[in-house]
């Protein structure tokens, strides 16, 4: 046990918001569920908490398989895929639009046109948030039916823990860029390059500050059902990515290593909250979502090869149009 305590630990310092961050951000998103939503899931709060860093630990070269699909899961560097003029809302049609765009680029410019160095995390956030969806159906179906539900509240509780990990990911502006461990490019402002300006922002800064979980609940937004889940993760993103070059700035004024500045602990609160409130309108969405009725049509199945959308060469339609960059 204590081996795969240190492994999450290396994992989640070197990946993520780290340990500490991590868990604020599911804690206050579980905490934050109102009344008329899936409020079951508070029974299960330290459940949800405790697997918020476990998607770092399937980053590792000892799981091969699992890293080449994990790592990409974690990121979303919009300067790699500026060509696109939209977004596919399918991972499949990315992965296709990334290859297409990479032939008309020479060689040299096109290495990075990959999701290795693309990222594919609103992908991942929002086949987590479907996970969630299909289980509270079962939810209610079960509850419904008068039988025991402990088993599909805990399954729910894990989607909504692993989805936690990506919108925290995400709310992190060094996720959201090609300078993620060092400025990348042309430096005219002289940003450091150096990869651990990473760890000093999002471990060892919020260690520092020993954020708590109430630093990061009164600053939780009041719930909402989002209107198109898959563009509210496009817009959290492109919004952390918003503080990039601040980020940089307040490295070079020391700010990471310093507890008492107001800015840098400001920001962290705020991202970390961003990560929090992104869960919990998720999970509330789900929540509601799941209790409406699902019509099939031949429009509505993605696999069907008369859909108007299909597609042969990913064998599916993406569920709905391109979201415009």
């Amino acid at each position: 046990m204590r081996g795969l305590l240190a492994l999450l630990l290396v994992a989640s310092s070197a990946f993520g918001w780290g340990l500490r961050g991590h868990q604020a951000i599911n804690r206050a998103a579980v905490q934050g569920l109102p009344a008329d939503g899936p409020s079951f899931l508070r029974a299960h709060e330290d459940w949800i908490v405790y697997l918020a860093i476990i998607p770092d630990s399937w980053r590792s070269p000892s799981e091969p398989t699992l890293k080449i699909l994990e790592d990409p899961n974690h990121g979303w560097f919009k300067e790699q895929f500026a060509m696109l003029p939209s977004i596919p809302r399918s991972r499949y049609e990315f992965v296709l639009a990334l290859y297409e765009a990479q032939k008309k680029q020479t060689p040299e410019a096109g290495k990075q046109t990959n999701v290795r160095w693309t990222g594919t995390l609103p992908y991942a956030a929002q086949e987590n948030f479907e996970r969630m969806r299909a289980a509270m159906r079962r939810y209610r179906a079960m509850k419904a039916g008068g039988q025991e539900t402990k088993f599909v509240e805990l399954e729910i509780a894990q989607y909504m823990g692993r989805l936690g990990h990506y919108t925290g990911d995400g709310a992190q502006p060094l996720h959201d860029t090609i300078h993620h461990d060092g400025w990348s490019g042309l430096n005219p402002q002289d940003y450091t390059r150096e990869p651990r300006i990473h760890g000093r922002m999002e471990s060892q800064y919020v260690d520092l500050i020993a954020v708590k979980t109430e630093d990061v609940s009164k600053l939780v937004g009041a719930p909402k059902r989002l209107a198109d889940p898959f563009v509210a993760i496009l817009e959290h993103l492109d919004k952390a990515a918003s503080y990039v070059e601040e980020v940089y700035q307040l490295d070079q004024r020391g700010a990471w290593a310093d507890k008492d500045n107001a800015r840098a602990r400001e920001l962290v609160h705020e991202r970390l909250a961003s990560g929090a409130t992104l869960l919990r309108d998720l999970a509330y969405t789900a929540w509601v979502e799941s209790d409406q009725p699902f019509r099939f049509t031949r429009d509505s199945n993605p696999i069907d090869p008369k859909n108007p959308a299909y597609n042969p060469a990913t064998g599916s339609a993406p569920p709905g149009p391109p979201v415009k960059r």
